[in-house]
């Protein structure tokens, strides 16, 4: 059976960008967004335990892996920086490995809408980066805070699930704080971030209250704040952070995000024509229509005022979409597939 540095070597060489082993089907991985097998060999129990006790890195992690059900770790194995996710199935560990870039992608290069690259001169606010697993809201945080790096003299501090890019000094100041080694939860590790003077904080995932209502005050407090949701646009990033918190308290928090939330980037990676994958980004820049919006709880009108904003850098998921088929970049039927208006998308199309 191929051994760690066996499987990435070949991954990164044929492009994919996951692995996943599984006990009693061959190891795979995903290449131009779609499961293919990298070998004949099946994996038995055995291979599949001792590939996670390896990946564990300690007895104490694997035994926590085989007692919790999962485990994430970050490693490097043939050169190539990984994000690893063990968990148990049937019994029996799994595992689906992310490759990450070796070197931070520069942001000119990710083909985001252009407005996007004002982001790092904004010194306060929420930034939202939106997007299934696996749509690139990783590396286009990380591109941000490259940029950012490079090019202003800033303290960032990061808060994430785990480490998954190195960033390298230059003339910013870097902490990069895992969540389970260096702080117990986001939610601990945000509050105290805003006694370390950071100018801006980047959180992994807002996955709780907690989370989302000390963003909402780092913000407030003149703090630039980039965070992620698994949400499939601006619309819905604004109801999943105001549905956390009790309805008493939503249109507080709804008056708090108006003011405080300057941008939604929402992502997909859309199989590209010829191999590869192209980016779609819905952008919502907040405006004063849109704040109106967000305090009223009108969010179902979001995606109107976002499609009329293009002469200010906004796009919705639907255009970009198309402006995709009109580049010859993805085909008509996969713009249908991902879109959200498909009665609009094949109209415009002709």
């Amino acid at each position: 059976m191929m051994t760690i540095d066996e499987l990435v070597a070949k991954a990164k060489a044929d492009g994919a960008s996951d692995i996943h082993v599984i006990c009693n089907l061959p190891p795979k991985y995903r290449n131009s967004g779609e499961l293919q097998d990298m070998s004949d060999e099946i994996c038995t129990k055995e291979y599949c335990l001792a590939l996670a006790r390896q990946l564990a890195g300690s007895e104490e992690n694997f035994n926590e892996l085989m007692t919790k059900g999962e485990l994430d770790a970050a490693d490097t194995f043939a050169g190539n920086r990984c994000r690893i996710h063990l968990f148990k199935q049937q019994g029996v560990p799994s595992l689906a490995l992310r490759l990450l870039s070796e070197n931070i992608p520069d942001l000119m290069t990710l083909g985001l809408p252009i407005a996007v690259m004002d982001l790092p001169k904004l010194h306060k606010g929420i930034v939202l980066v939106t997007g299934e697993t696996g749509s690139g809201k990783s590396t286009t945080l990380a591109a941000l805070m490259d940029n950012i790096n490079h090019n202003y003299k800033r303290h960032i501090v990061t808060l994430e699930d785990p480490v998954e890019y190195i960033y390298k000094p230059d003339l910013c100041a870097i902490n990069q704080r895992e969540v389970g080694k260096d702080t117990e939860s986001f939610a601990m590790g945000l509050r105290a971030s805003l006694r370390e003077d950071p100018n801006v904080i980047l959180i992994g995932e807002m996955r709780d209250r907690d989370t989302i209502e000390t963003a909402i005050t780092a913000a407030e407090t003149g703090h630039l704040v980039f965070g992620t949701l698994h949400t499939g646009s601006a619309a819905d990033s604004i109801d999943r952070m105001v549905q956390v918190f009790p309805e008493a308290a939503q249109t507080q928090i709804r008056l708090q995000l108006s003011m405080t939330l300057v941008a939604v980037l929402t992502q997909q990676l859309v199989q590209r024509k010829g191999g590869g994958r192209a980016l779609a980004a819905e952008y919502m820049i907040v405006t004063d229509a849109i704040r109106n919006l967000i305090r009223s709880g009108n969010t179902p009108q979001i995606a109107n005022a976002v499609a009329t904003s293009a002469d200010i850098g906004g796009q919705t998921m639907d255009q970009a979409l198309i402006g995709l088929v009109r580049r010859g970049q993805i085909t008509r039927e996969n713009a249908l597939h991902y879109a959200v208006n498909k009665e609009f998308v094949q109209r415009q199309m002709g």
